[in-house]
């Protein structure tokens, strides 16, 4: 048959075209299937991610992606269990409560903090649960060579109006830094200020790393290898910590209601206002007032020249007016009064400051 096969194309001219026609056939198959081969690599990994069809996961979980918020800071974080949000260390350090913005432009303070600073991640504890928004880690899949990823997050933070923003490149290797216990994902992908924390993911949605940092046309992303397990036995010893104490003097008693609104703990600032004042204002109508507070940053808390209780205070707020950050300044006294052992707030006289100088800032 062997014989017969070779002899066939000379038998004959039409033996020939024949033959000839299909091996033409023969080469054009198997160089199409090269180049199918090789755009599929180029496009979506391994062969076996062809049938992800990148475009729908991606924007799937772009609509996914948060922003954290606080009064030094900001960037991107995700879900990975139902109630609880990871980001970078370095988004949050400084921090005692920093806030969530859901993509829909709603507002939620976590209500426990918890990271590794030497891991550079943090993990946010929400109050609700929303099984619906983890984004599923990659579990030691590996990543082929000019694998094409995805990161997602909100350059430039809430200086950029609108929705998260995903930016493509290609795997290039995985490394190890010095100081870092995790290694890197490398990419060609040049993440910004804002998108630290955000998802790095591969075409089939799953997580790969962590944007992190950024520089010179390249960016390095926390490998999402074993970060499940890892975020279980992080701790609070590196969340900053602020020390209250209200019935230390009238000027601690006002910081202290500042910080308590900051932070959403409507509850104790609530408390810290006299039997007087509370019987102008109920609970609910009184911390209303503040639902939308990002952060308050307290600039000075001091006794009035002459006086036992009243304080003089400066103050400013960060407001979230969706789909913007606006700030606003304020200055005034504060009359105190002790009640059960505690200095609480029993009359004010607050203007807000518009366009304040640098010597608001720092002048007496």
């Amino acid at each position: 048959m062997i014989f017969d096969a070779a002899v066939f194309p000379f038998k004959s001219l039409k033996n020939f075209f024949k033959s000839a026609f299909i091996f033409i056939v023969v080469v054009y198959i198997f160089a199409s299937l090269f180049v199918i081969v090789d755009y599929i690599t180029e496009n979506y990994g391994y062969i076996g991610k062809f049938m992800c069809f990148p475009g729908v996961f991606i924007r799937e979980n772009k609509s996914k992606v948060v922003r954290v918020v606080g009064g030094l800071g900001e960037g991107s974080g995700f879900f990975i269990t139902s109630d609880k949000i990871i980001t970078n260390f370095h988004v949050i350090d400084g921090e005692d409560s920093p806030k969530i913005i859901f993509p829909d432009g709603r507002l939620v303070t976590p209500i426990k903090l918890t990271g590794d600073r030497s891991l550079d991640l943090a993990v946010l504890q929400l109050g609700e649960t929303h099984p619906e928004l983890v984004i599923q880690l990659n579990k030691g899949g590996l990543l082929g060579p000019n694998e094409p990823l995805y990161a997602i997050g909100y350059p430039m933070g809430t200086d950029i109006i609108g929705e998260a923003t995903i930016l493509k490149g290609k795997f290039d290797s995985i490394k190890n830094l010095r100081g870092f216990r995790n290694p890197f994902v490398i990419s060609d992908i040049n993440i910004v200020k804002g998108m630290s924390g955000g998802p790095l993911l591969e075409a089939c949605g799953k997580v790969v790393g962590i944007n992190t940092l950024g520089v010179g046309g390249i960016s390095m992303f926390i490998s999402s290898y074993k970060l499940d397990e890892q975020v279980f036995g992080f701790s609070d010893s590196d969340i900053k910590k602020v020390d209250l104490n209200p019935a230390e003097s009238p000027e601690d008693a006002v910081f202290a209601f500042y910080t308590y609104i900051g932070a959403r703990n409507m509850e104790e600032g609530y408390k810290l206002l006299s039997a007087k004042y509370r019987e102008k204002t109920e609970f609910e109508e009184w911390s209303g007032r503040f639902s939308d507070i990002i952060d308050v940053r307290v600039y000075l808390t001091e006794l009035e020249e002459g006086s036992k209780d009243s304080v003089l205070v400066k103050f400013s707020t960060s407001t979230w007016n969706n789909p913007e950050v606006t700030y606003h300044f304020y200055e005034g006294t504060w009359v105190t009064v002790e009640e059960e052992g505690v200095y609480k707030m029993n009359k004010s006289s607050i203007k807000e400051v518009l366009d304040p100088g640098w010597d608001w800032f720092y002048g007496v």
